[in-house]
């Protein structure tokens, strides 16, 4: 009898939750050559903030991504409480459908 191929086989693939580490040692790696430009990023963003001859969109764009990339973005605060500030959750609510009379528009195409 010949040996089945494909389909799911118990044990077969990374196990579920594992890391890539491929990806990992990528990502380590990309963060280490950007962190390289970090300190030229702040004085390219300080050089453009004191430019007042043109608009630099191009470097600090640059700049930024070189620091997203080297120290990561900033963290970003929310609010997660109601408005009224009770942190009540919301457990109900009602759907209504408005009928509005109808048109001339409305009439079926003949």
């Amino acid at each position: 009898m010949a040996a089945k191929h494909g389909g799911k086989r118990p044990g077969a693939g990374r196990p579920a939750g594992a890391r890539n580490r491929a990806t990992a040692e990528r990502k380590a790696s990309i963060t280490e050559l950007a962190q390289d430009y970090g300190e030229d990023a702040l004085r390219t963003l300080a050089e453009v903030m004191r430019d007042s001859d043109a608009p630099h969109s191009a470097r600090v764009a640059a700049s930024n991504a070189l620091l997203d990339r080297g120290y990561g973005k900033p963290r970003q605060e929310v609010d997660h409480s109601s408005s009224d500030g009770s942190m009540t959750p919301i457990t109900g609510f009602d759907i209504r459908v408005a009928s509005a009379p109808a048109s001339d528009t409305d009439a079926p195409a003949g």
